[in-house]
């Protein structure tokens, strides 16, 4: 398939903070913690469809995912993914990662149902209603709140635009196999459904319908996608000694040096949602029974000039993983002018990269130097391949790391709290009391 993939992790400026008697000791934990997961015996183990996926997923329906974008390319500008949490946040890092910054060629890929803004849903309507759009609902159940109050305004229009028949055209549904309010709404009208599957967490359903059909309704190759992640689940099975693992070793013992804060880096703005991504994913499966290491990012340079000065000389509790692109999607050289008013002549005929990677290595340098310490993540080039590879990366070095850390890394209880709240104040039945 033409695929380019040079994928590596750069640990050297974190050994300076470590031990190699403590690194050890993190690795013995670690190797433990690969074992637990590769034999499906450890905390959480029903939740580990995703392990796997890359290899076993369900080629029946990966076919129909790619039938349906189809029809949805066909039949409209716009599609309406409606999902919170790991329901869109896999799909978005992707599509915008690979999308052209300025430019929107093909299907319009739009979000709702991740927050309850009534601005948002207002704007969203005027914006569809002279539009032709289909509508993506991902939920297990169908009952969350923020995409379920999203799908109640977004059906109503589209009852209002099409005839019965049509809206099985533009309705499909990401849900259980088996159960639930969504799957009922579907079963009744016909609308085409996909599955969440039931041994998967939002937050590592990347690689099913969940992220799978609005990333190829974008017209991103899936195929590739996939490949990325089953190169990478070769590379990391039963290997003691891959990146998954060390990058999981890594954070742990500088966890116990009490740098309790990563911050995801990179140079590339179109990776911000990757971030957003990775937040959810490390955030929701280590922060727990008072443990965890707190996920934060920033886009560099652009950050420099506002969070820089507190990474240089802040608190020295945090460190820093930088995804670093090898090859960019586009490169332009710095022109000379005669003038030279603006000073820039010393770098005339130098590339935007060269630059941009310049300002990369100053920066490690000068981080460094100030006490803190950095993994460096390198990927050939920001493409399907790269990305599915990236994100298996990311997802097996979490399992691990969360086994490493003593919690199950595929529940998260604590998200209930506000809910259960917000049910009692909101008057829903059977949270009276």
């Amino acid at each position: 398939m033409g695929c380019m993939m040079s994928f590596s992790v750069d640990l050297e400026s974190a050994k300076r903070f470590v031990s190699e008697e403590e690194l050890k000791q993190f690795k013995v934990k670690a190797e433990e913690a690969l074992k637990s997961l590769e034999s499906k015996n450890g905390l959480g183990s029903d939740f580990l469809g995703w392990h796997d996926y890359p290899l076993s997923y369900d080629k029946e329906e990966f076919e129909r995912i790619k039938k349906a974008a189809l029809t949805i390319q066909r039949t409209s500008e716009v599609l309406v993914v409606i999902g919170i949490g790991g329901s869109y946040l896999g799909a978005k890092a992707a599509i915008d990662a690979l999308s052209p910054y300025f430019e929107n060629d093909g299907v319009e890929v739009i979000f709702a149902g991740n927050s309850i803004s009534s601005s948002y849903l207002t704007q969203l309507k005027d914006y569809l209603w002279d539009k032709d759009f289909s509508v993506n609902v991902i939920s297990k159940s169908g009952t969350t709140t923020e995409p379920a109050i999203a799908f109640r305004f977004i059906l109503d229009i589209l009852k209002k635009k099409y005839m019965k028949e049509e809206l099985k055209e533009h309705i499909f549904l990401t849900t259980d196999k088996e159960k639930g309010a969504l799957r009922e709404i579907g079963l009744k009208n016909g609308y085409e459904m996909f599955t969440v599957p039931q041994d998967m967490g939002g937050r590592y359903s990347v690689f099913s319908a969940v992220g799978l059909l609005p990333i190829a309704s974008k017209g991103y190759d899936i195929d590739k996608l996939l490949l990325g992640a089953k190169d990478a689940y070769k590379a990391f099975l039963g290997n003691n000694n891959s990146y998954a693992m060390e990058y999981a070793i890594y954070r742990n013992a500088l966890l116990s040096k009490n740098f309790d804060i990563e911050i995801l880096e990179s140079y590339e703005p179109c990776l911000q949602f990757v971030s957003e991504w990775w937040k959810q994913l490390f955030g929701e499966s280590e922060g727990k029974e008072g443990k965890g290491i707190y996920p934060a990012s920033c886009i560099f340079t652009t950050d420099l000039h506002s969070m820089g000065q507190y990474v240089q000389e802040g608190r020295r509790n945090l460190f820093e993983t930088v995804i670093n692109v090898k090859v960019p999607k586009q490169d332009l050289d710095i022109p000379f002018d005669k003038d030279n008013t603006d000073g820039l002549n010393y770098i005339a005929s130098k590339s935007i990269d060269y630059v941009n990677k310049t300002a990369m290595e100053a920066t490690s340098k000068a981080h460094f130097d100030g006490g803190v310490p950095q993994i460096r993540i390198n990927i050939e080039e920001i493409d399907e391949y790269n990305l599915g590879y990236l994100f298996y990366f990311f997802m097996k070095s979490c399992a691990i790391s969360g086994y490493v850390l003593g919690v199950n890394p595929f529940n998260q209880p604590g998200v209930e709290a506000y809910k259960v709240n917000m049910f009692k104040m909101l008057g829903k039945p059977g949270y009276e009391k």
